[in-house]
């Protein structure tokens, strides 16, 4: 009975860790297109967060701003025991003395106590009203921060990603080559064997195909590192398992015609929107000081109530109210040209991020079209080396056709081969080329928004 328990328990212990295991492989591993890539990143990339936290910190500073022209209220307390009642000099004569002398007398006694409530409301100040108006213009600089950050990240996350897809392109090509050399190798062995190839033929292929071997071990590692770089943009934990999904031919690649470069493309880039957002808050700045000419008027009221006794068992069984209200006018008169130099310096500032705006335009303009002509060279180079990549795989399909006829040699089926993997080492590049001259172009136009 004991065993069968026991048995019953190991069972039940498998079966839970099983459970548990296929849990966790549920878990971690994720099988993605480029958009859900994009998309996880937005949702777990640290850059992406933390850019959402200063739009909350911005937030919060919004409402503290507000906060300053709502009523302030603060309550007080205070309890004061005089070890020593303090003492004044009154002439001696109000008490029928001496003319000249004075008498000492105690005012006071020995315990004494207050609570009260201060209230103040700001009724008008120039500052406070331009600076609202600032503090929501910083929030909309932290939210279009937040839109760059994304921005940003889109890229890196496309950029990851085609990069796998590359390599996995790059693997394909290789099994395919590797699986033919080892059909070719395996016919020329048998001609050796036979007495109709050389030993040195069999061994050139061998090389061949031992490098080929070599090659897609090392593209296999670069995947592999390939793959942890994308989850490392993407936030995921590297740890977990990410499968790609997608293939290069889903990428659409357009043609070098249609690409359209339009004048006005840097109005949809971020990076213009975060410098017109600039001189908002500099303009802001500039009216800011120029209002602390003008005057500030605030209400203010105050009520307490006063406890006083020798006694301190009795302190508090009488109590002494006052209440006080009133306004307050601060009218600025001369601050040493403090607000003039202040004035100055924003109007500065003010034409700086003027300059400054200028120059994005102008670097923006001068980046899309930088990119629109390495795209096009791209897709050109991409166009020749797959034409190349063609034209090697039918030299090699010749060469072994001439060289199994008799009529040609086996060092012109292993130029052939070499010269296949070359070009497709080449359109390899040239493929990745494309896809990252793609990207840029289509972040310098301002296509990629989030």
């Amino acid at each position: 009975m004991i065993a069968n328990r026991m048995l019953l328990a190991a069972i039940l212990s498998l079966i839970s860790s099983s459970v548990l295991l296929a849990q966790t492989d549920t878990v971690t591993t994720h099988s993605f297109t480029l958009e859900e890539c994009i998309q996880y990143a937005y949702k777990h990339q640290t850059d992406v967060l933390n850019a959402d936290i200063d739009q909350k910190i911005a937030d919060a500073k919004v409402k503290e701003t507000i906060g300053i022209g709502l009523p302030q209220i603060s309550g007080n307390a205070t309890f004061q025991d005089f070890l020593k009642i303090p003492t004044s000099l009154i002439p001696s004569e109000i008490f029928g003395g001496t003319p000249g002398t004075f008498t000492p007398v105690q005012f006071g006694v020995k315990y004494q106590s207050s609570t009260g409530i201060d209230v103040s409301q700001l009724l008008f100040d120039g500052s406070y009203i331009v600076g609202l108006q600032a503090s929501k213009t910083f929030k909309e600089l932290s939210q279009r921060a937040f839109t760059r950050t994304k921005i940003e990240t889109n890229v890196a996350v496309r950029k990851a990603y085609y990069m796998v897809l590359v390599n996995n392109e790059q693997l394909d090509l290789l099994n395919a080559n590797i699986s033919q050399l080892e059909e070719q190798l395996k016919q020329t062995k048998a001609l050796n064997e036979n007495g109709f190839a050389e030993k040195i033929d069999v061994d050139r292929l061998n090389v061949l195909y031992n490098n080929l071997i070599t090659e897609r071990e090392n593209i296999k590692r670069l995947l592999a590192l390939g793959n942890q770089m994308l989850k490392f943009q993407i936030g995921m934990p590297v740890e977990h398992t990410l499968i790609v999904e997608g293939k290069i031919a889903d990428v659409n690649l357009a043609d070098t015609e249609e690409v359209v470069l339009d004048t006005t493309a840097y109005k949809s880039r971020i990076e213009y929107s975060l410098s017109q957002t600039q001189i908002k808050l500099n303009e802001l700045d500039l009216k800011r000081y120029k209002s602390q000419y003008l005057p500030s008027l605030a209400a203010f009221g105050s009520g307490a109530y006063q406890f006083q006794s020798n006694n301190f068992s009795q302190l508090y069984d009488n109590r002494f109210p006052t209440v006080v209200v009133g306004l307050q006018l601060n009218v600025p008169i001369f601050s040493g040209f403090q607000k003039a130099n202040r004035v100055a310096q924003a109007k500065l500032a003010l034409q700086k991020s003027n300059n400054d705006l200028f120059q994005v335009k102008n670097y923006i303009n001068l980046e899309i079209k930088s990119s629109a002509t390495n795209f096009r060279n791209s897709i050109a180079s991409l166009n020749n080396q797959r034409a190349n990549l063609n034209l090697a795989n039918e030299i090699l399909r010749v060469s072994k056709i001439k060289y199994e006829q008799g009529v040609g040699s086996s060092i012109e089926v292993t130029q052939a081969q070499t010269s296949l993997k070359e070009a497709e080492n080449n359109y390899i590049n040239a493929l990745y080329d494309a896809l990252v001259n793609k990207v840029n172009l289509d972040k310098a136009s301002g296509k990629i928004n989030e």
